[in-house]
Parts: structure tokens; C-alpha cells; sequence
């Protein structure tokens, strides 16, 4: 059975990541604003609770498994807040709305039994075909 991921979600988490300098990471609010911005384009919007639940996973999986760490203090850090790393930019790349052709990376994702396992993730965006 293959993990799929919330691209969106996930993409608004790590962009929070990214502009998180001086602000504590908070999952929760980050799912609701996300919820919002689904209703607002007219999507459909999944359980609140559940996404709240689906953006903690998410920040604790992309914590373990190396896609972001803990933002150092002379950066901004607080101890509550991250940095993306290498690995955590290059997904961010790969899946970010904004950047023209995201679809077809986010579909290679999907097709992995579960794309944000390390060695899986180092191996399929090492391939220059998917960006």
C-alpha cells in the first residue's frame, strides 16, 4: 500500500518553515488558513480536526526524516521553530504551486510506495526528468 501525501498542505508547511524566523511553528493554525484558502477558491475542504491532525504528522515526518531541523538562534531560532535543509528545499522545489509544471513531480511522488521516505526521496529527485 503506497502513502500519499497532502501536496498543498505539505507545500504550506514548509513554506511557514521557510519565512519561520523569529515565529514558533504551529501546525494548526497553518491547517486552518490552508482550509480557508481551499473554501475560498471554491475546493473542497477536508475535516477540519483531520487536517489539524494530517499537518502534525506531517511536521513531526518531515522533522524525522530529515527534511527540516531545528532553526539555529543566530538565524532566528526559538527552539519552536525549523529551517528547511537540503533535502526539505529540494521537495519544496519539486511540489511548490508556484513554480510552473509542479504537477508532473508531485505525480512521480505519488507514484511511490511513499515518496518522502529518504532513500526513496534522494533517489527520485536526484532524477533531472521529474523537475
Amino acid at each position: 500500500m503506497s502513502t500519499t501525501y497532502d501536496w498543498d498542505l505539505m507545500e504550506r508547511l514548509l513554506h511557514e518553515v521557510q519565512n519561520g524566523a523569529g515565529h514558533s511553528f504551529t501546525p494548526r493554525p497553518y491547517a486552518e488558513q490552508h482550509a480557508a484558502g481551499l473554501a475560498a477558491k471554491g475546493d473542497a475542504v477536508p475535516e477540519l480536526d483531520h487536517l489539524k491532525t494530517k499537518a502534525c504528522e506531517y511536521e513531526k515526518l518531515l522533522f524525522e526524516r530529515g527534511f527540516i531541523e531545528t532553526r539555529p538562534e543566530e538565524e532566528g531560532g526559538n527552539g519552536e521553530n525549523f529551517v528547511l535543509t537540503q533535502r526539505g528545499s529540494r521537495l519544496l522545489s519539486l511540489i511548490d504551486s508556484a513554480i510552473p509544471g509542479n504537477d508532473h513531480p508531485r505525480q512521480v511522488l505519488n507514484e511511490q510506495a511513499d515518496a518522502l521516505d529518504e532513500a526513496t526521496f534522494d533517489e527520485v529527485a536526484s532524477k533531472a526528468q521529474i523537475a
